[in-house]
């Protein structure tokens, strides 16, 4: 290994280093003293729920967590978006777990919180997971109602998809540990089966404050809506548990008791480890966004030594199209190629960028995945497509819609790995989170954006000494100076991994040695999904 490949290394796992730093914060939820206020309340927290539900501590896959990373900052803040959700193991099954953090707000639903929950609930559906809610909240966050409550997308949704999903034949079981009031009082009840803990654990459309209001009745919350009231005489919840840990062993022995759901039958050997060290892979990624390297060596760092079949090798060279395995898994693999190489006139090609012959070598292999039912992974490190007379006289958007049509309308299951740049319509092509990826992670590297941030300053700089000059009030060279620093600082913050998470444009910032078993994971739980008839609709040749 060279000196180079050390100082990459360094660089990334500096990266990695900070993004751990950050979800041990995140971790603490609403801080020490409310872990020792429910604690005091003879409760659990919500990850110790999780992890005396899950068969142990290696078999659960945060989702989201960065949700809601640096928002909400004049409401004191939402680490993780005050509910935990993720891929966990519960007897031998994998489930999709959604759990209520009553330590953020009394687990109140920001609007990041209802947003964290459908994309849930999503990935449940296309994989056909059991689905387990852990509730413990005050219901919606009041002061932000407006931006959950009435919409399409919002808080209503969950329970739309908690009918839509029983209609499914997915499994749903809900624990109610604590507080379980108004709207939110549907989720349980909407799931096929409901525990509740004794003597913390209540439910109710209206507490006794508002009950008070409303009609004048005075009653305190156990009789209104405790655990004997609805298990003994509503008949509201099914079983009755006298404590947290009774509760969670008692979900883990209805989850053992369910059939195991019919699998797809994706194609899987035995797995081989890959040619090169996984744990190596962070030497690949240049320091800099603008340095090339060979995605070939951050493929074989990926994939099960000596199972590459690369697809049309000598032509549309900055896109990467191979057939191969990962941990015994098939799969076709969609990467952008960041060195500067020749087409098939010998002419120079930019890297990371998508020429008509790559859209169209793309589009093509895509279809053929479809075709042979082969799960897709896309490798992002794209700056866009290629402008200009000569790319626009060769059709360089009919070349694009192509490929993102192929993308669109693919059926089989889908994975994004943002490795570094994820630029413009290149984000589309590559399968961005709006084309439907079964699950899309960043690298700590990681950028999303229509545009690199010094361009974006630029252009809008542009813009606006060009709006002053107008006015008569043209900046001099020192002030545009100012100006574009100030545009590109901001922009370049919103262009991070961070950004991207705490608004789930991406499930989840990895560290890019555990991205082998994060695509393993996604496909295993995909097998239990389904697919249907893929038909890429019109596509111009």
């Amino acid at each position: 290994m060279d000196l180079e490949f050390n100082k990459n290394e360094d660089i990334l796992l500096l990266k990695v280093a900070e993004v751990q730093k950050h979800l041990n914060n995140i971790y603490k939820g609403g801080g020490q003293k409310k872990i020792d206020k429910q604690h005091a309340q003879g409760k659990m927290t919500v990850r110790e729920r999780i992890d005396h539900l899950i068969d142990d501590k290696n078999s659960f896959y945060e989702i989201g967590a960065f949700a809601g990373f640096g928002m909400y900052e004049d409401e004191g803040g939402c680490p993780a978006g005050g509910v935990v959700t993720g891929i966990g193991r519960v007897s031998d099954k994998w489930c999709m777990i959604i759990a209520n953090d009553a330590t953020v707000k009394a687990g109140a639903w920001f609007p990041i919180s209802g947003k964290k929950n459908l994309r849930a609930q999503e990935i449940a559906i296309e994989n056909r997971l059991p689905l387990i809610y852990l509730v413990d909240s005050a219901g919606v966050y009041l002061p932000m109602q407006d931006e959950i409550f009435p919409d399409k997308e919002h808080f209503g949704r969950i329970f739309r998809n908690n009918a839509r999903i029983s209609s499914m034949g997915i499994p749903q079981i809900a624990a109610i540990m604590g507080s379980c009031v108004a709207g939110g009082a549907y989720l349980p009840i909407m799931s096929d089966e409901a525990l509740i803990v004794e003597g913390t654990g209540s439910i109710f459309l209206a507490g006794p404050y508002l009950v008070k209001a409303a009609i004048g009745e005075t009653v305190d919350k156990e009789t209104l809506g405790g655990a004997v009231t609805q298990s003994e005489i509503s008949g509201v919840t099914d079983y009755k548990m006298p404590d947290d840990k009774t509760c969670l062993e008692t979900i883990r022995d209805l989850i053992g008791k369910i059939s195991d759901m019919p699998r797809i039958g994706f194609n899987r050997q035995d797995a081989v480890e890959p040619e090169f060290d996984p744990k190596s892979i962070c030497g690949i990624y240049p320091e800099t966004h603008s340095k090339s390297y060979d995605m070939h060596d951050l493929i074989k760092r990926l994939v099960d030594k000596d199972s590459m079949t690369e697809y049309k090798a000598g032509y549309g060279k900055t896109i990467i199209c191979s057939y191969a395995r990962i941990d015994g898994w098939s799969v076709g693999i969609v990467a952008n190629q960041r060195t500067v190489v020749k087409n098939k006139l010998g002419e120079m090609q930019f890297g990371g960028v998508i020429y008509s012959d790559s859209a169209d070598k793309a589009a093509r292999f895509i279809m053929n995945c479809n075709q042979k039912k082969i799960p897709l992974v896309f490798l992002h490190d794209v700056t866009g497509f290629m402008v200009g007379k000569r790319s626009e006289h060769g059709g360089i958007i009919k070349d694009g819609a192509k490929m993102v049509n192929a993308v669109a309308n693919s059926t089989v299951p889908k994975f994004s790995i943002v490795i570094g740049n994820s630029y413009g319509a290149g984000n589309y092509a590559m399968c961005g989170k709006a084309y439907d990826p079964r699950l899309i992670l960043a690298w700590p590297s990681a950028k999303i954006a229509v545009m690199g941030g010094s361009q974006a300053a630029n252009v809008l700089t542009q813009i606006q000494v060009a709006s002053m000059k107008k006015k008569g009030e043209a900046p001099d060279k020192e002030a545009e100076t100012a100006l574009f620093q100030k545009i590109k600082s901001r922009y370049d913050e919103q262009t991070t991994p961070y950004y991207a998470a705490s608004r789930l444009w991406v499930d989840e910032i990895i560290d890019p040695r555990t991205t082998r078993e994060w695509i393993s994971l996604g496909i295993e739980v995909a097998d239990h999904g389904t697919i249907e008839p893929f038909n890429p609709g019109v596509i111009q040749t």
